[in-house]
Parts: C-alpha cells; structure tokens; sequence
C-alpha cells in the first residue's frame, strides 16, 4: 500500500521542481526539492513507494527531465492522473517512472490516503474494497520501467 499524494490540475514542471534547482542532475538534491513551493510537506514527509494523484494536464510547461527525475527519486511509486502532458508523460517514460492514467480515481479519493497499484494490470484497489481499472502499461514501457529507463533498457540490448 502507498500513501496518495493528490495534487491539483494542470501541475507545471515548475511546481514540481522550481527551475533554479535545475542546475544540478543530483537525485538526492532534486528530491529534496520536489514541490519544494507548491507541497512544501512533500519532501520532508513522502516515503517509498507512496503515489502522486493528479488532476489533468499534470507536468505542463517545460521540457525538461528534472520534474519526473526529482518525483521518481523522492521514491514515488508512481504518478496515476487524468491527464498528462505529452513531454512529461514522455520523460516520465523515459527514465522509468511508471505512470497511468485513471479519470476516475482523482475525485474518489483524499490527500493520505492509500492505495494498491498493480502496474501490470493496471489494477488500482483501495483499502475500502473499491477497484479501478486503467488501461496497464504496455508491455514495451513496461519493460523500459523494469530496466530503469530507456538508456538501461537499450544498453541491455534490448532493441
């Protein structure tokens, strides 16, 4: 079980990561500044394997990797939100942090609760019994997810 993280809609990369923190590519750093303004509570209190619940356009704004890199490194599990925006979803792929989209899930739940995510089968369940199903990752991300990322997976020969 991971402990939700609920954030708003249309969160940018700068909430998630103030740009003056870009300028280093130290997770630990990153980590400790992710949604250093916008959930200042964040940092200090997530733990692994929690989960970050958005609304939608979730990553907005800049291209740049250091959002989903702090948000993987503070030891999310995963991000589930009602929509993300393309670069960041793309990113998010990238380096191996697994992401799903769920409508439905951001208004049934608070900020705390919990929940058990299956990444596979895209099975999200709650502690009070409800069930939500997501379209799972598809079997290439997934793969890209269990390598680390996409530099992992292709130094693995993978391609």
């Amino acid at each position: 079980m991971g402990r939700i993280w609920k954030v708003s809609d249309n969160i940018s990369t700068d909430e998630i990561i103030p740009g003056r923190y870009n300028v280093t590519t130290d997770r630990a750093q990153l980590a400790q500044a992710a949604f250093i303004e916008y959930r200042p509570d964040y940092a200090p209190g997530v733990r692994p394997g929690d989960v970050v619940v958005a609304g939608r356009n979730f990553g907005m704004g800049s291209s740049r990797e250091h959002a989903p890199i702090a948000l993987q490194a503070s030891g999310i599990q995963a991000i589930v939100a009602r929509s993300f925006a393309r670069i960041f979803y793309r990113n998010a792929i990238n380096i191996g942090l697994p992401i799903l989209v769920c409508d439905e899930l951001h208004g049934a739940i608070e900020d705390g609760d919990s929940l058990d995510l299956d990444l596979a089968t895209g099975r999200i369940n709650l502690p009070d019994g409800r069930t939500f199903q997501v379209e799972p990752l598809p079997e290439f991300v997934l793969k890209i997810v269990q390598a680390g990322g996409i530099i992992p997976f292709v130094q693995a020969g993978n391609l």
